[in-house]
């Protein structure tokens, strides 16, 4: 219970501060965002690019209602994404906070553009292919953006996207096979996340329109943006980059 509040204490210790509960809402946009993009945007995911590679193979292979162009289309703007994500770490990734919070600052641009987008042309079950692309493209830059700034901010198992090695994790170091078991909490905690920002974004874009979850996604990067501003005066060995 202790290292589970932890993990979601904005006045935390320790290595990474107050920075986990931030990437507990970044994983949680990333589960709006990643249901937004494959029920609507051709089975394209814009933040798990494993899957967008597997399903490449498979519509290389002929399955049906796969999209090879769909998959180039995330593979290429994340790679984007993450090309400005980097460069940002190279010019302000000497404070954590003041990273995070800029990396948000750009990644907020390109996902609240989607949500405009996708308000302005009623995008629906039917998505035109047009719109379909520029959608793809500007939530995987963003989303690359996300993956570059939280590799280099190297929050221990907060990835915001990845979660295979998360699970992983929890089994290969568990009391139960001789391991410590000491960051379970937080790993659950991220699944959890993933799982919830998934479940919220499918059931707003089944009951609600496509733009509902990616306004949630934009409106929580900015919160989070802000709460990084706030942390950024906080000072602490936290605020200095890993290795």
């Amino acid at each position: 219970m202790v290292r589970l509040l932890d993990t979601v204490n904005l006045r935390g210790g320790g290595r990474d501060g107050p920075l986990p509960p931030l990437m507990l809402v970044l994983t949680f946009v990333t589960g709006l965002v990643d249901a937004t993009s494959y029920l609507r945007l051709g089975h394209a995911f814009v933040a798990n690019m494993t899957g967008n590679f597997v399903f490449l193979g498979f519509a290389l292979a002929g399955a049906k209602g796969l999209s090879v162009a769909a998959s180039l289309a995330a593979i290429s703007a994340f790679l984007l994404g993450g090309l400005l994500g980097g460069r940002l770490g190279l010019r302000v990734g000497g404070h954590r906070g003041l990273h995070l919070r800029a990396a948000l600052a750009v990644q907020l641009v390109f996902v609240a553009s989607a949500a405009a987008v996708a308000a302005a042309t009623g995008a629906g079950a039917q998505v035109g292919s047009g719109t379909r692309y520029i959608l793809i493209a500007l939530l995987a830059i963003g989303m690359g953006i996300q993956n570059a700034t939280a590799r280099r901010l190297a929050v221990r198992d907060m990835t915001t996207t990845v979660l295979t090695m998360t699970l992983t994790g929890i089994a290969a170091d568990a009391r139960l096979v001789g391991g410590a078991g000491s960051a379970a909490a937080r790993r659950i905690l991220s699944i959890a996340a993933m799982v919830l920002g998934a479940l919220v974004g499918a059931l707003l874009v089944l009951r609600v329109d496509d733009a509902a979850p990616l306004a949630a996604a934009a409106a929580l990067i900015a919160v989070t943006a802000l709460a990084a501003h706030g942390i950024s005066r906080t000072p602490g060995s936290w605020t200095k980059p890993g290795p």
